[in-house]
């Protein structure tokens, strides 16, 4: 179906909800409130494995499959387990993205000022499998002949991905998933997607504005503060002394576009994963070899050293993604104030 114009129907589309199809409305300097939801995919790992929120990962009845790993054919979202993540991985962008930011009649979300998908990438550079990536080889220097038996183990991250919600003001979170369409039937799409959802609440800062905020690919940093440091001072530190510290070298100039650091401050709901969490960096980028060079250069040796200082390396973590903007109604993006 297409309108007189000849393009496609977007009466449904969340292409409506950004940039060039939508309108923006307004932009701001102040601190945006955001809620970064961490995701795990729902699939067949164990719970013992991988945490799962009582009520996830459900059959096609509707209810948790509390044995996934015994019953993989039972996980509602895909019960092949080899297509598992590829069918996870379209259906957050090509269902569950249009149906949060589709109002149905009676219902608004104009109070979502953004909302961004950050799909993990697992080729992507992770702290679990950093650049640079070196062949296989012999004690001489030859290609070893027995590949089969030396493939490394996979450190899969502890999530597959976040969706990067912001709002103007915290009263909009409770006004937009207090309405029935979020609380019910947004809930019971994540049910079916997620096996895992994180709750916390967290103002954004955003110190490198994006041009466009189109920039493709996301390097996602978890930061768990040394135990020595409250999270206030921690944040305090990261928010001044490491942010200006990243932005003076020059291989940020050189490959980042966008930079921004998410500060957690409460939770809508109990969130025991997602409250250890002491702070978010988003650095995005325009490829995801962009990201492998940042890394190895010697200003992000100075970064990780400095940001090593304040969080704890065994128990922070850092993953790439690619980004997908589904809400945008802030243009141009401006450096916050801080």
């Amino acid at each position: 179906m297409t309108d007189p114009a000849g393009t496609p129907d977007l009466a449904r589309s969340d292409m409506l909800q950004r940039p060039p199809h939508g309108e923006a409305v307004r932009s701001t300097t102040k601190p945006l409130i955001v809620t970064p939801t961490f995701v795990s995919r729902s699939d067949d790992t164990s719970p013992s494995r991988r945490p799962r929120d009582d009520g996830a990962n459900v059959g096609r009845d509707g209810r948790p499959v509390m044995r996934p790993a015994r019953h993989p054919e039972a996980v509602a979202l895909e019960p092949d387990p080899n297509l598992a993540f590829e069918h996870w991985d379209e259906y957050w962008r090509k269902v569950h993205g249009p149906k949060f930011a589709y109002a149905e009649p009676g219902t608004r979300n104009d109070r979502v000022v953004r909302y961004d998908q950050v799909h993990r990438v697992a080729s992507g550079p992770s702290s679990g499998f950093r650049p640079p990536y070196r062949a296989m080889v012999d004690g001489v220097g030859k290609l070893v002949p027995d590949p089969a038996a030396r493939v490394p183990a996979y450190r899969r991250p502890s999530f597959d991905g976040f969706a990067y919600i912001a709002y103007a003001d915290e009263d909009d979170i409770a006004a937009v998933l207090g309405q029935e369409q979020y609380a019910e039937r947004i809930v019971a799409d994540e049910r079916t997607a997620f096996r895992m959802v994180t709750r916390e609440v967290a103002r954004e800062y955003i110190l490198i504005p994006s041009a466009r905020h189109r920039d493709p690919v996301s390097l996602v940093k978890i930061h768990r503060r040394r135990p020595h440091l409250s999270r206030a001072a921690f944040q305090e530190a990261w928010l001044h002394a490491q942010a200006d510290l990243v932005r003076a070298q020059g291989a940020t100039a050189q490959y980042v576009r966008r930079y921004a650091q998410l500060h957690p401050f409460g939770a809508t709901q109990a969130d025991p994963e997602g409250s250890k969490i002491d702070g978010i960096s988003v650095l995005s980028f325009d490829s995801l070899n962009d990201v492998e060079d940042f890394l190895v250069t010697a200003d992000h040796a100075v970064i990780e050293a400095a940001e090593n200082a304040i969080a704890d390396p065994e128990t922070s973590e850092f993953w790439t993604a690619i980004n997908y903007s589904v809400i945008n109604r802030l243009m141009p993006e401006r450096a916050t104030e801080r």
